[in-house]
């Protein structure tokens, strides 16, 4: 508790018995944590490729290996994510912001010049990414105005060559200097 009242005592002017907050206080709090970009992309029923921008994104369990990712209800492809049996998470590097923009971006043909491959049971993952994970869908969860997506992942691949896309004070950055433990 104490850390609690010391922290509000310096951030906020609110009465101890309220802690009261509006959406957008709310939102500003969460974008204090940086994130990793991910595209989450899957097939649609007839066939097509479809894209979204994620960064509510979490490993969950190592065995077995899940992995989640948000959805908002209010996206132009949650009625295919919500369909979809497979789903690939793709870890976006440095140089792709373009990608995270595009597939972040309500069109209607977000993979027109996209590098990809197909992998087993056609599900598209997009190239040069820093990790591609191949999921099954184990489970979906509600949460508030998003969905919470559960996958069960069967495939992956890792570069470790690339730096990561980070997603911080509504806007991209890159990872800078390490911190060497002292």
């Amino acid at each position: 508790m104490a850390l609690r009242s010391a922290a509000r005592a310096e951030f906020c002017d609110l009465p101890d018995d309220d802690m009261s907050f509006n959406s957008l206080t709310f939102r500003e709090a969460m974008g204090r944590f940086a994130t990793g970009v991910t595209v989450v992309t899957t097939r649609d029923s007839a066939g097509g490729n479809c894209g979204v921008t994620v960064n509510s994104f979490a490993s969950v369990s190592l065995d077995p290996p899940l992995v989640l990712f948000c959805l908002d209800r209010a996206a132009m492809s949650f009625d295919i994510f919500g369909d979809a049996e497979r789903f690939a998470i793709n870890f976006l590097s440095a140089d792709q912001h373009d990608l995270s923009v595009r597939f972040s971006t309500p069109t209607t043909d977000k993979w027109n010049g996209v590098d990809y491959d197909l992998w087993p049971s056609e599900l598209p993952v997009l190239k040069g990414c820093l990790a591609n994970l191949g999921c099954l869908k184990d489970a979906v969860h509600d949460g508030g105005d998003h969905v919470i997506i559960v996958g069960r992942v069967e495939t992956l691949q890792i570069d470790n060559a690339k730096s990561p896309l980070v997603y911080y004070q509504s806007g991209y950055r890159q990872i800078g200097q390490s911190i060497q433990p002292a």
